[in-house]
């Protein structure tokens, strides 16, 4: 199984990369495999135009929760031309999917309607994503055990920031590693995404800090093979 992460960032990066930037988070979403997609939002195409992927391999769709960073209903429609199909999903679904098994797990993300994390199974490797989202809810952690991801995508929203606001919808650095301490056992690596444009060191100065902890900072173009 490959994801490829064709966006890294929070809801605050703009949707297209000023002229000016010196570097720039699309908003997030992957690909797996080049055909089962989540969250389709509104810089997918862009994504997978510079990343060299055939939107009409993409077969599957699937999202976290309708947030605008998160869900384009114009992205879906265009896929749906050339023959992706979008599968919904609510807290406690397992459904097939292709080779795939897909669980759906309830998120705490207070503003959104019904959202939630996925585990995702080809049979042989199994992946954890669950950006927008604060700590990891008793369900979440009870199917890590039972699943041992082979890669835990964790949110990041927030960084090393002490008090912020942000910390009941979605996760700090400190909880990121607070949470690898209790589950390193049952999950192969770590990784984050999401991150939000105000609250980060540039991905240079947050990757070197994280992979001195073990976890693997996302950037937008990055493949990871489990």
């Amino acid at each position: 199984m490959k994801i490829l992460f064709l966006g890294t960032g929070a809801a605050d990066w703009p949707a297209e990369r000023p002229a000016d930037a010196k570097e720039h988070r699309r908003l997030s979403s992957a690909l797996i495999d080049d055909i089962l997609l989540i969250d389709p939002n509104q810089c997918v195409f862009d994504a997978l135009k510079e990343y060299c992927k055939d939107p009409a391999k993409i077969k599957y769709i699937i999202n976290t929760h309708p947030h605008s960073d998160h869900y384009c209903e114009e992205t879906v429609k265009e896929l749906e031309k050339s023959g992706a199909v979008f599968i919904p999903f609510y807290a406690g679904d397992q459904k097939t999917v292709g080779k795939y098994t897909v669980r759906a797990y309830a998120a705490n993300h207070s503003t959104a309607d019904l959202p939630v994390h996925f585990i995702v199974s080809d049979g042989a490797k199994t992946l954890f994503y669950g950006l927008d989202g604060a700590w990891l809810l008793y369900g979440e952690v009870q199917a890590i055990k039972k699943y041992r991801p082979d890669l835990a995508v964790l949110d990041a929203t927030v960084g090393f920031i002490d008090g912020d606001y942000r910390i009941f919808e979605h996760n700090d650095l400190y909880m990121v590693l607070e949470m690898k301490k209790s589950l390193e056992k049952y999950i192969g690596a770590f990784c984050i995404s999401h991150m939000a444009r105000t609250l980060h060191q540039d991905h240079k100065a947050l990757s070197e800090k994280m992979n001195g902890y073990g976890v693997i900072t996302a950037y937008d173009g990055m493949e990871y093979e489990l």
